[in-house]
Parts: C-alpha cells; structure tokens; sequence
C-alpha cells in the first residue's frame, strides 16, 4: 500500500512524540507532503522513522520547511530548500528534485509550486491589494517575514519560475509512460475551490496558485495529495481523486487522541484506492483514517 500525510510539525514535542509510534509498514510507501518542520533535526527525525517503518517514502517541502529560522543566520529561499534536499536525500528519500519513481500501477511524482497569491476574490488586481485584504481580518501568514524567494525577486516570481520547470518535468514524464498515471503530491492544493479554512478564509492568497487549476487532467493524474489547509477531506474533479492528508498542530487534533487514535489511524491510504464514482460525490471530511 501507499500511505500519505502532512503538516505533522515536529517542532512540537507533541507531534515529535506521536510520530515515534509511527508502527513498521516494511513492504508499504509513505508520502510526506510537506510541513515536516523548520528545522534540520525535525527532517531528521522525520525521515529517520519514516525510512525505518516503511519500504520507500517520498516528500515535498511546505511553507515550515523554506523558513529562515534563525533569520540573521539561516540559509534562504533556494538555499534552505536546497539544504532539506540534501537531508533527505542523506536518508535515501525521493524528492521533487529527484527522478519519479514508479510504486505498483502508478508514478509517484513529488513537486514543489509555492503560491503567487492568486487563490483570492477576482476584484483584487495585484499581491499588494489581495495582502492588504487578508489584513483587514487581522490575517498575516508568517511567511512574510520567515520565507524568503532569493535569488528570485518575489515569491510570485519563484512560484512562477517553479510551475514552468515542474511542469516541463510532468510533460517529459507522461511523454515517456503514457499509460501510467500519476499520484500528484504537492503540499500547497492545486485547485482554489478545494481551499475550505472557515476558521481563517482570507488566508487562502498563501495556499497556492491558479496555473495549477488544471493540473490534475493535464498530468494524468489517479490522485491528488496536498497538506497545508489542517482541513483533511476527500474530494473528487473530473474522475481524480483529491486528498487533504494533514495532521496539523496538536491542539487541532486533540479529539482523535480523545477518540483513542494515534498517528498510525490518522495515514491515509492513498495507493490502492476506492474506485472512481460515476456520479458526483459531495465532500468527505475526515478525522482519521
């Protein structure tokens, strides 16, 4: 089977004490969709349990992990990303850097697209009005001081600059293996419409870009998995499967420790899967499982 999750954020030792009852799925894969942490040590701890429990795991970085943390002293923008590669890699881990693997019937395909601020009401015209919006509910990401796009001019730019070159990667790869669908994994979602935060909806101009809106039928794609939102749902466009797979913060997920679970309820199973509806299918919210 192939496994996924999110958001699970070692920099809390909540979080860093569940994920050590991670249990051995040793013939299983396991994707990491970003928001390790902020830290070398927290992908350290990430992926030393990951690789020990499961055959092969995958991982694309999220917000947390481009944070410039130590901000006078750490690596930024490319360079931090560049950085959690390079720790991955060390672990034997598959990366958006690295070619795609095939698992069973299906590719799996890793990649890394940021935001350009897009995902937001079409009267706001440009990044500045569309943060100025946000602001006005008292709604700032904390990537605005702790993630940095260099060399790129704007993050704008740098999600620009990485939907061109990932998207050349997914043509090349379907060219080569028609017949073989792809598991798309990306931490920010592709489609604006599947952004649900009731709690804080003007954050949706930090959750991704609408030059991935048709990525799903464009790329072949048999699954969807991002993170981001701490909203897990299950989620059908056009006969592919979308996959919300986040853990979230502690307090976020306290109701599933109260109900008896642990992080090994709360994987989702990704590879194989249900099959695909022939009628339309309302939203799935999940807890666990």
């Amino acid at each position: 089977m192939l496994y996924a999750i999110s958001d699970i954020h070692l920099s809390y030792p909540g979080n860093r004490d569940e994920w050590q009852k991670l249990k051995p799925h040793l013939d299983d894969g396991l994707i990491l969709c970003g928001d390790v942490g902020e830290k070398a040590e927290h992908l350290d701890l990430a992926f030393s349990v990951a690789k020990s429990n499961f055959k092969e795991v995958w991982w694309c970085p999220g917000n947390h992990e481009l944070y410039s943390m130590p901000l006078k002293t750490a690596a930024r923008g490319e360079d931090k990303y560049n950085e959690c590669v390079e720790i991955a890699r060390r672990h034997g881990v598959h990366t958006p850097e690295d070619p795609f693997v095939q698992w069973d019937e299906v590719i799996v395909a890793p990649i890394f697209t940021l935001y350009d601020y897009s995902f937001r009401p079409l009267h706001l015209t440009s990044t500045a009005a569309a943060i100025a919006w946000a602001e006005e509910t008292d709604t700032v990401a904390a990537d605005e001081a702790l993630l940095f796009p260099d060399p790129h001019p704007s993050r704008e730019a740098w999600c620009t600059s990485l939907v061109a070159s990932t998207a050349a990667k997914l043509e090349s790869t379907i060219a080569a293996s028609p017949d073989i669908p792809l598991i798309l994994v990306n931490h920010w979602p592709l489609r604006q419409d599947l952004v649900y935060i009731p709690r804080i909806p003007r954050f949706s101009i930090w959750c991704g870009t609408t030059l991935t809106e048709d990525w799903h039928t464009r790329f072949n794609a048999a699954v969807v998995i991002s993170g981001h939102l701490h909203v897990p749902r299950t989620d059908w466009r056009d006969g592919v499967r979308f996959e919300e797979v986040s853990l979230g913060y502690p307090r976020e997920w306290n109701e599933v420790k109260d109900a008896g679970k642990d992080v090994n309820d709360l994987l989702r199973i990704i590879w194989p899967g249900p099959e695909r509806p022939q009628e339309p299918v309302a939203t799935q919210w999940r807890r666990w499982g």
